[in-house]
């Protein structure tokens, strides 16, 4: 591909030797000539860094909004979801490993400008795009302008990550953004350093400024994988850290493993798994929790934190039935957090 067909990147510098220094995630990728990044979508051609992932999609789909997760952020509605090629991290136990640990050269990808991608929502009356299956953070430039054009047509735009970003780029990337779902995928470093090749510190930095700094809605997804996070300490130091840095509104959703890319070995999660860390986040004082990749109707169900009246019952990612009446418990009247349709 020639270079005028492809998108300069931002958030980079020159460094020595001909080199690049990446500043988009805590990675900061040093990449030489003709080299791309560790995502794989970020390349140095002739000392210039380009976004090859942009404009290239790996393909669309029109997903229920829970299966995000979000339960929340218009339950019940649909929305356009669409990722690239690569990621910024090395989970060993990959959900979606096919693409995120693919080259562009790799794999059928599309081609669809931030128009394409706008019209093609319109097209399919859906309030609003995800940007997942990878993560988002490393087509951050094609997030912005698909965001912006999104915002301007009524769209809303929803980041899937892992919020693994730097500081300043975040300011950019989620400029346009109404909605998060971020991973916290344990709660120790050790974790982070030998599961994903990066750092919690920077997760956990990342949700503190979506909360404090941004009118951005967020909920929080941790996947449970038997014998290496789901210790009943590690979830309650998570839930506590939630509620002291976070708030107690903050939607969390345990999900389930099941083995994948390098971690076939290990079992998937049981549901009594599942079940403690719910009573856990319950008992820790956080108002709405979740599991998920399970049938489940009961603890995917929406409570009143007042009452206790189910609202929105669920199962996997179908609304059952919601009892919400303008974002209110239609017993005792005690509002939900969220952003309900």
């Amino acid at each position: 591909m020639k270079t005028e067909e492809l998108k300069r990147a931002d958030w980079w510098e020159p460094a020595s030797d001909g080199k690049i220094l990446c500043t988009l995630c805590p990675r900061y990728c040093t990449i030489g000539e003709g080299q791309p990044g560790f995502c794989f979508i970020r390349k140095n051609i002739d000392g210039v860094l380009y976004s090859t992932g942009y404009g290239h999609p790996t393909g669309f789909a029109i997903d229920p909004i829970e299966k995000k997760p979000l339960n929340h952020f218009l339950p019940g509605s649909n929305i356009l979801s669409f990722g690239t090629a690569g990621c910024n991290l090395g989970c060993r136990f990959c959900q979606n490993w096919l693409t995120s640990k693919a080259k562009l050269d790799d794999i059928n990808s599309y081609t669809a400008t931030p128009e394409d991608v706008v019209d093609l929502a319109k097209r399919h009356n859906v309030p609003s795009i995800a940007y997942t299956y990878n993560d988002p953070t490393i087509f951050g430039e094609y997030v912005i302008d698909v965001s912006r054009l999104g915002r301007s047509e009524g769209i809303k735009s929803i980041m899937v990550t892992a919020g693994y970003i730097d500081k300043n780029a975040r300011k950019d990337v989620y400029k346009y953004i109404d909605a998060a779902n971020v991973d916290i995928k344990a709660f120790t470093e050790r974790f982070y350093k030998k599961l994903t090749l990066s750092s919690l510190s920077s997760v956990l930095d990342t949700l503190v400024w979506l909360k404090n700094d941004t009118d951005i809605w967020i909920e929080i997804t941790t996947l449970l994988i038997p014998g290496k996070n789901d210790s009943a300490n590690e979830i309650k130091t998570e839930c506590n850290w939630i509620v002291e840095n976070l708030g107690d509104s903050v939607p969390i959703h345990f999900t389930a493993f099941h083995p994948e890319f390098k971690m076939k070995d290990v079992s998937a999660t049981p549901a009594s798994t599942l079940s403690m860390a719910q009573e856990i986040a319950s008992s820790e004082g956080i108002k709405y929790c979740y599991v998920g990749n399970v049938h489940d109707s009961k603890g995917q169900t929406t409570y009143c934190p007042k009452c206790k009246t189910a609202l929105i019952k669920r199962d996997w990612h179908s609304v059952l039935s919601n009892k919400l009446i303008d974002g209110k418990c239609v017993e005792c009247g005690e509002k939900i957090d969220g952003h309900f349709c």
